[in-house]
């Protein structure tokens, strides 16, 4: 049988390792009585363990949250996981959050034998860092979304938009993203019936949080590869609305996720919303992609086409008679 003081490690962990557990099958995996779990159970509360049960088949043990932060168990990955995301988090755009992180991080490489450390340092040279300084998020503002998005609570907030316009906001909070240079909240606006990105830094939460929701899927299916596709087009000199004469399944096939946001019109026909710095690189992108389309907008990417379509028709004609001949 195990030592009570490392029994009682044993039983942390299982229980930080699941969320509930019933007592017969935390005996057996301890090789000890039921009657031995539950007086473990008490040792777990008075060392400040919130530690709760239920009767009945379906009950068990939980571990749950108390008003202090007892010790944590974590096994070797979790471990070297927790002290790389406290480095990255030290140089991060939460405002506030650096010095936290910094001390956080100090009090667990003193407990950190020297195999993890080694681990640790060389995860932390191998790697570098590409990611830009951006506005920095005040963590109530972060929690606030996170908290709102994990209750399925409407999210009521005073948002700043580029205009420098403030305006009162009410959606469905989906997911936060985070590029590497600033968060963004993906969310369904309730008032425009639709999907919308909003940079966190410019959002100002009010309480108490609106009804409950019901979730819905993201869009395509992916938060973050919708919200990088938005950000693109955001950051396009051109933009454009095209439409392909082909199924959505056949253009996906060609185009990277970057590459702007698809969409079903019907069986047999597809809009992507793209764009670029230069209309002579989007005429060469789509006409590459060769498939039929038809430009919706802008107007100055019909005239360019225009200018190209002529070009390569008289290239495209019979050379006169001679024309082709190499000089003797």
């Amino acid at each position: 049988m195990l030592e009570t003081s490392v029994r009682l490690m044993r039983l942390l962990s299982l229980l930080q390792a699941r969320r509930a557990w019933p007592g017969p099958e935390l005996a057996g995996r301890l090789g000890v009585t039921t009657r031995t779990v539950r007086n473990d159970m008490e040792r777990l509360r008075l060392l400040g363990y919130e530690v709760t049960s239920s009767p009945g088949t379906a009950g068990g043990y939980r571990l749950g949250a108390g008003h202090a932060l007892p010790p944590l168990l974590l096994d070797e990955d979790e471990t070297v996981a927790v002290a790389v995301g406290l480095r990255s988090a030290a140089g991060g755009s939460v405002t506030g959050i650096e010095d936290t992180s910094l001390q956080a991080l100090a009090k667990l490489e003193q407990t950190l034998p020297a195999r993890l450390r080694a681990r640790v340092d060389a995860l932390r040279a191998a790697t570098v860092s590409a990611a830009k300084s951006g506005p920095t998020v005040a963590p109530a503002t972060l929690t606030a979304i996170a908290d709102a998005a994990r209750r399925c609570e409407r999210l009521r907030f005073d948002y700043l938009d580029r205009r420098g316009t403030t305006s009162l906001r009410q959606v469905e909070p989906h997911r936060l993203v985070h590029t590497g240079h600033r968060w963004y909240l993906l969310a369904w606006d309730t008032e425009r019936d639709d999907w919308r990105t909003f940079r966190a830094d410019r959002i100002r939460p009010r309480h108490p949080n609106g009804p409950r929701y019901v979730p819905r899927e993201p869009p395509d299916g992916d938060a973050a590869a919708h919200v990088l596709r938005g950000l693109g087009l955001l950051a396009w000199q051109h933009r454009a609305r095209v439409r392909f004469h082909a199924p959505a399944e056949t253009v996906a096939e060609r185009i990277t996720p970057g590459a702007g946001i698809l969409s079903v019109l019907d069986s047999e026909t597809c809009l992507l919303q793209t764009g670029s710095d230069s209309l002579h690189d989007l005429a060469s992108f789509l006409g590459a992609l060769d498939i039929a389309f038809t430009v919706l907008d802008p107007p100055e990417l019909r005239a360019h086409l225009g200018r190209l379509a002529a070009r390569y028709g008289d290239a495209a004609r019979e050379p006169a008679d001679g024309a082709n001949t190499p000089a003797a």
